[in-house]
Order: structure tokens, then sequence, then C-alpha cells
């Protein structure tokens, strides 16, 4: 903490005392927004399936509706997914006033690999199990060959996912979540995050 020096107004030490918290909170922001390992990895892959999910089930069901040719029906699928997982990942990154090309930069090449190997392992499982060639949605099998092939995309983009958060690679889900996860709380006199340290104690009256 720095010390107050005796030239300096109240309004003066007051931004001090701020100052010194951002710079001693911030670390520790940083820290908890860059965890990695299996776990960290585990989450992250979850978010990436769960956004996967979306455009790979539409994908799937219009081929099986519109009774497409399975190559086409996989195609479809892997390019939806692709737009709905991206667009899971960038949407946080709009919100916190990141423009289009930052934002498409910063998750590219994170999610393009994750997205990429999930997408392989789950259309070779939906393949393998017929769920591609169903003529109805109300058939089990299309059903049952989804969830065979979500367990499979995880299963294949969650080391992936851990190779990449060791590298640096995974910055997107950092970036999206850091403004969440970095509020660090002092109960009774201060809460300070990375953005900024406020005083929130009042004199006595």
């Amino acid at each position: 903490m720095r010390q107050p020096s005796p030239s300096q107004s109240p309004t003066e030490h007051r931004r001090g005392t701020e100052l010194a918290l951002h710079e001693q909170t911030a670390p520790s922001a940083h820290h908890q927004a860059g965890e990695s390992g299996w776990r960290g990895a585990a989450m992250i892959t979850l978010h990436c399936l769960t956004g996967c999910l979306i455009g790979e089930w539409i994908g799937l069901a219009c081929g099986v509706v519109l009774s497409l040719p399975s190559g086409v029906t996989a195609v479809l699928a892997t390019v939806l997914a692709y737009a709905s997982g991206f667009g899971l990942t960038i949407w946080p990154l709009f919100r916190r006033g990141m423009g289009f090309w930052p934002a498409l930069t910063t998750v590219f090449v994170g999610e393009a690999v994750s997205i990429g190997v999930m997408e392989v392992a789950m259309n070779a499982v939906d393949f393998a199990m017929g769920g591609m060639g169903v003529k109805s949605l109300f058939v089990p099998r299309y059903w049952e060959a989804l969830g065979v092939a979500s367990v499979a995309g995880f299963l294949g983009a969650w080391p992936v996912n851990f190779w990449l958060l060791g590298r640096n690679m995974k910055s997107c889900h950092h970036a999206a979540h850091a403004g969440q996860r970095s509020e660090v709380q002092f109960p009774g006199r201060i809460n300070a995050t990375p953005k900024a340290a406020t005083i929130t104690n009042k004199r006595p009256s």
C-alpha cells in the first residue's frame, strides 16, 4: 500500500489508495481468469459442446426432414455448429464493447481447432450409428446416436483444449469471462475489481 505524502490532498490520497488496491487485486484476478489444467479444459470443452450442439442438432434435423444424403447432412451440421459455436463465444465479447473483427480474431484459432475436432468425432459416431440415415426425428436411433456423438465430441476435444490452454491459445474464454470472474470482495470495507477499486465504507454519523 502506498504511503500518503504530507503534501497530498485528501482527494490525491484517495486516488492513490484506489490505484494501490487495483495493483494488488489485478494479479489475483488475472490468475483466476487464466486458470488451466484438466478441470479448466473440461469447463471450456463443455462450453464449446453447448455451442456446437445447437448447430449440430439443427443441421442433422434439416438433413433428416429433407432426406438429404449423409455427406450433405454432415457438412450442413458442421457449418451450423461452427456458426453457433463461434456465436456463443463471441457474444460476451460484443457485450463488453469489442468490435466484430477484434472479437473474431480473439476466438478464431482456439475455437476453430476445438470445434473441428469435436465435429469430426461427433459426425463419425453419428454416421456409424446410423443417426443421419433415419427417416424421422421420432426414431429412437436418431437421439441415441446424437447422445453418444455428444459424449464422443466432448472426449475428443477435451485433451485438445487442455493442450490449447497450456499454450495460451484459448484466450477467447479468458477474455469473455474475465470481467465476470475477476471481482474480488472485501466484506464490510472494500469492493475491488481490476477496472477500479472503490472504498465503500462511510464515516460514522
